[in-house]
């Protein structure tokens, strides 16, 4: 619709040039009484054209040159809208083009040659993923699937440390179990990883040296067991998710490939770093931040802005058009100065995309169930995937806005019943393949060449809705929204069932039995593409 719109307005424009002077939008009324589409161009004009809006409309109007095939009306509106109703037939004609494209319906070739990196997940391999995790995996994964969706060439990439405190940490966790299995008495840090994971990997050396390993360091077998471990349990997570990342990037090949010191070696040339207090600064209130951040510390360790600069001009050097990065809200605060390190040193920060998802509060039964990382208190990913099922938290993680706090309800995603939207989608995507199966009994095939008969309001929304898909899956693409293919998936099931109750297809004359039946085939295709977009499948049977 908008395209066809676009189309007539650059054809007034040659009668009214000032329509080429500003940037035209066909915005969805709120009210099916103001039409299809709306256009607010005359307001737009009144300061150029120095003229009421309302004449400025008629004056566009007067210019277009419509096809009443496809167009029944127009109306100026209230100050000046231009109101665009079009003919039921013009919507039928997506059927067709829905079945000829089939799998491939929605994807678009806007970004064909275009190569973009998704980072996400990258939690270093302390311990096995949350739900928290489980969040950014799957808009994270979602986002990239939507990137594809439009012509992207997508890299998955997860970035992680196995150097440092933490790791430190780790390997002496395991230690400690290992002693406490051979017997000593151990005084186990609050601080350090309480899990029952860290006590089955002690058993597993314990098992395969006995107690050879009694006096070996916390940084030697004891870490690399342990980050070995947890990473084989990290991949085996996001598998049975259906999540696989190209690309593991080590912080650590950072140091040693000499990328830190070459970072910092050109930020002091470029006079964009000072040393204060033995530590490193950037000159951050140079590049227009409130203050200076240290980027190595006066121990000699650098802070996390250094090697997140000099990994992401590795991403630039590989030659990404596009690079998200997928946080959580931890992240908030520091990011900013990485961008802004990036760019004083040339590079374009308009194609990164930062995006930053919030928190996640597990509800069972109206209650928030407590949860503390350093305690173990907390529920894995794969404990989440084992209680709701996969389709369930994917769809659960991608339903809401990143930038919202998400309350994951376990009752509801239990539920088998309309109220859970999973089970509202798939069993709407199983009903129509069981109707499609029944009325073949009865002879009835799709019929591709009476879609004028579809003129039922019930119908003609189903079809308004099956037009708007292709420009759902760009504009969620292109502003990295995955709730809205939910949105839209749970909008279309709602019109698909109120068109199955009031117009039936056994019963029906045959030529409009066989209408309905190409309408529901579309609406088959679009739910199926819709979760496959969000990694989520679609049963024929329930």
């Amino acid at each position: 619709m908008k395209e066809y719109l676009q189309y007539l307005f650059n054809q007034a424009a040659l009668k009214i040039p000032e329509l080429k002077e500003i940037s035209l939008q066909f915005d969805i009324p709120k009210s099916e009484e103001h039409g299809d589409l709306s256009s607010n161009a005359a307001m737009l004009l009144s300061k150029k054209l120095k003229k009421n809006p309302r004449e400025i409309a008629q004056l566009i109007i007067s210019s277009l040159e419509i096809d009443s095939n496809i167009i029944l009306k127009v109306e100026i509106a209230g100050p000046g809208f231009i109101n665009f109703f079009f003919n039921p037939v013009f919507f039928s004609k997506i059927i067709s083009e829905i079945v000829s494209e089939n799998e491939n319906f929605g994807r678009s070739d806007k970004f064909k040659g275009k190569r973009a990196n998704v980072e996400f997940v990258s939690a270093n391999p302390t311990g096995p993923l949350t739900v928290g995790h489980g969040r950014n995996a799957v808009v994270g994964d979602t986002v990239a699937n939507l990137l594809e969706w439009i012509g992207y060439e997508v890299d998955r990439e997860y970035y992680f440390n196995n150097a440092g405190r933490q790791m430190r940490v780790l390997g002496d966790s395991v230690r400690l179990r290992y002693l406490e299995i051979l017997g000593e008495k151990i005084e186990f840090p609050e601080d350090y990883y309480q899990g029952e994971y860290i006590k089955d990997i002690a058993m597993m050396l314990f098992k395969e040296y006995g107690d050879k390993l009694k006096n070996e360091d916390a940084e030697g077998i004891f870490k690399q067991t342990a980050e070995r471990e947890i990473f084989k349990d990290i991949k085996k997570s996001l598998n049975n998710l259906n999540i696989n990342h190209k690309i593991f990037f080590n912080e650590n090949s950072l140091y040693e490939e000499g990328k830190i010191d070459e970072l910092l070696k050109i930020f002091k040339e470029k006079n964009l770093s000072y040393e204060k207090d033995g530590a490193v600064w950037l000159k951050l209130t140079e590049l227009g931040k409130e203050q200076d951040k240290v980027i190595v510390k006066s121990t000699g360790e650098p802070t996390y802005r250094l090697p997140d600069i000099a990994y992401h001009i590795t991403k630039f050097q590989r030659g990404y058009d596009l690079m998200v990065d997928l946080f959580g809200s931890d992240h908030n605060a520091t990011y900013p100065d990485v961008l802004a390190g990036l760019q004083s040193l040339g590079y374009d920060i308009n194609k990164v995309k930062v995006l930053i998802h919030q928190f996640v509060t597990i509800i069972k039964d109206g209650e928030i169930v407590k949860m503390s990382t350093r305690k173990a208190n907390y529920i894995t990913l794969d404990e989440l995937v084992d209680e709701v099922g996969k389709d369930v938290v994917r769809y659960f993680f991608n339903m809401r806005n990143v930038t919202s706090h998400m309350n994951f309800d376990l009752t509801l995603a239990k539920k088998q019943s309309d109220e859970n939207p999973v089970f509202y989608l798939q069993y709407a995507h199983a009903r129509i393949c069981s109707i499609i199966r029944t009325v073949a009994k009865e002879n009835l095939q799709p019929d591709y060449n009476n879609l004028h008969l579809l003129n039922s309001p019930e119908e003609v929304q189903l079809l308004k809705k099956l037009n708007l898909f292709k420009e759902e899956v760009l504009y969620a693409a292109e502003n990295f929204e995955t709730h809205r293919i939910c949105t839209y998936l749970e909008e279309l099931a709602t019109l698909f069932h109120k068109f199955y109750t009031f117009r039936r297809i056994l019963g029906s004359e045959k030529d409009v039995a066989e209408a309905r039946l190409a309408l529901v085939n579309a609406v088959k295709i679009v739910i199926r593409n819709g979760l496959s977009i969000l990694g989520v499948s679609a049963p024929e049977q329930m």
